[in-house]
């Protein structure tokens, strides 16, 4: 998909920031029909149980997108699932985040038959939630060089992707989403997609984090807060793939 498209929308859905778990459901169907090439539906506390499982069997009985699993922990696993991010936080502290958490979950992910994909996550400052709940020792903003060492030791690792994240809504922190320095220094640094995350919220934000490097923008909060799912995922898909349009002619 990548390869045709040359960039790619994700959008994330995470059921707990919404009112009610069909809220959730009906955003992801709009979201899909806007335009957004997969749907990945987590998050950092309380996307579980009943609650997950519900909102992805509504999600897949309407939509066709491929619906990824984005796990705030061991938890968050369904068997509905097309596939999950088998996570490792790089710049995690305490070790239960790189290693023992995956190694909780894989077996129960292999009898389930989800395919994993082995993903390299950073979060970079200010980091939100992610950044609390995973102890992280975050990447400074004005530290490309950081970031981008991180990224390739998460691809030497042999994680399939790269994920750099600030944490959802770092506005109400006096923060804009992952800096241009640091999306094209970890670009330039890996072969393997990169994805950014986290305060993605403007046109103008999409169209630099492309130009910039980033392969897949992952978005949650600006569809999930705007006044028509649809319409924001179009124009955002619209504008990421005039942007890998240009990309690939490039090549």
């Amino acid at each position: 998909m990548l390869d045709e498209r040359g960039a790619l929308l994700f959008t994330v859905i995470d059921p707990v920031d919404y009112g009610t778990p069909d809220a959730a459901i009906k955003t992801a169907v709009a979201a899909e029909k806007g335009g957004s090439d997969v749907i990945l539906v987590g998050g950092s506390i309380g996307a579980q149980g009943e609650l997950l499982e519900y909102v992805i069997k509504g999600i897949k009985e309407k939509a066709d997108a491929p619906l990824i699993l984005f796990p705030g922990n061991i938890a968050t696993i369904s068997r509905h699932a097309d596939a999950l991010y088998f996570m490792s936080l790089l710049n995690a502290r305490n070790p239960y985040w790189i290693t023992q958490a995956q190694m909780l979950s894989a077996p129960l992910i292999k009898r389930l038959g989800i395919e994993p994909l082995p993903v390299g996550y950073i979060v970079i400052h200010p980091g939100g939630t992610v950044g609390w709940v995973g102890d992280a020792n975050l990447v400074p903003r004005e530290k490309p060089h950081i970031a981008s060492s991180l990224a390739l030791a998460g691809e030497y690792l042999g994680n399939r992707f790269i994920i750099t994240d600030v944490g959802s809504n770092p506005q109400m922190q006096g923060y804009s989403s992952v800096p241009l320095p640091i999306i094209k220094a970890v670009s330039e640094a890996i072969r393997v997609p990169y994805i950014i995350a986290g305060g993605v919220r403007s046109v103008d934000a999409v169209r630099l984090s492309v130009k910039g490097g980033a392969d897949i923008i992952q978005i949650g909060t600006a569809i999930e807060k705007s006044k028509g799912a649809e319409a924001q995922a179009k124009l955002f898909s619209r504008i990421i793939k005039e942007e890998g349009s240009k990309r690939k002619a490039r090549r």
